[in-house]
């Protein structure tokens, strides 16, 4: 499990249209080559007159310091240990035409020193129901130093498919981005791109917490991302809890 980038939150998608808010805390188990630990996001969307912001932490729980590392991991101090995004859309014109297309300024920042500015537009797409979702990103990249890339843009695309193939609380949600990104993995091996997407499958236990909880699985798949050159696959399986 490693790190989630949402241009748009889809569990939030119908809270955008009607000016709401809604935050949720997920954990997950990673059952990666190599990484078998858990990571917790904490999620916060809110949408208002003028646009609407969102924000997420993760944080690996990976710490190789406890006496037993068999037991949960402790706290992880390493450098790929916790990523922050904060984002604004920019929206003064809700009751216009093109009320679905927004502005976009973006701060990434994580504990390997990583702080990267992003500048774009997004455009929302929705079913009247807003029970499917589709927002589309595209900015321009301000890497410096660390990652600077000869190809400065960032793109994003967010799906959310609520009660998929009918059945009710069975959610179908994810993300992909693609970045231009010099990574050099030697002398005259170096790349000029990433790519990371994390399709997410939920389900909600209905009565059970009042609807607070969702059990779930998610898989992460990349390119040229988290220091690794070529494809890599991660499952997961996780809890979802809705404020």
């Amino acid at each position: 499990m490693q790190f989630k980038h949402f241009a748009i939150v889809a569990f939030a998608a119908f809270a955008f249209a009607q000016g709401a808010k809604a935050q949720n805390l997920q954990v997950f188990y990673d059952f990666g080559d190599g990484r078998e630990y858990v990571t917790t996001t904490f999620e916060m969307f809110k949408a208002d007159k003028f646009g609407d912001t969102f924000w997420f932490i993760d944080h690996n729980y990976n710490s190789t310091n406890h006496k037993n590392a068999s037991y949960f991991k402790g706290a992880s101090s390493a450098v790929n240990a916790s990523y922050f995004e904060i984002e604004r859309g920019i929206n003064f014109w809700q009751d216009s035409k093109l009320k679905d297309l927004s502005g976009h300024i973006e701060y990434d920042g994580s504990t390997w020193g990583a702080g990267i500015w992003c500048f774009g537009a997004k455009y929302f797409l929705h079913s009247e129901d807003f029970s499917k979702t589709f927002t589309l990103a595209l900015m321009y990249d301000l890497h410096r130093g660390y990652g600077e890339a000869d190809i400065p843009v960032k793109f994003s695309g967010v799906w959310g498919l609520n009660d998929l193939f009918g059945v009710k609380g069975l959610v179908f949600k994810g993300f992909i981005d693609v970045w231009g990104n010099n990574a050099v993995w030697g002398p005259d091996d170096e790349t000029k791109f990433s790519v990371l997407t994390e399709p997410q499958l939920w389900y909600n236990l209905g009565d059970v917490f009042d609807g607070h909880l969702d059990v779930g699985t998610e898989v992460e798949l990349s390119v040229n991302f988290a220091g690794h050159k070529g494809f890599m696959c991660n499952p997961c399986a996780g809890l979802r809890w809705t404020f």
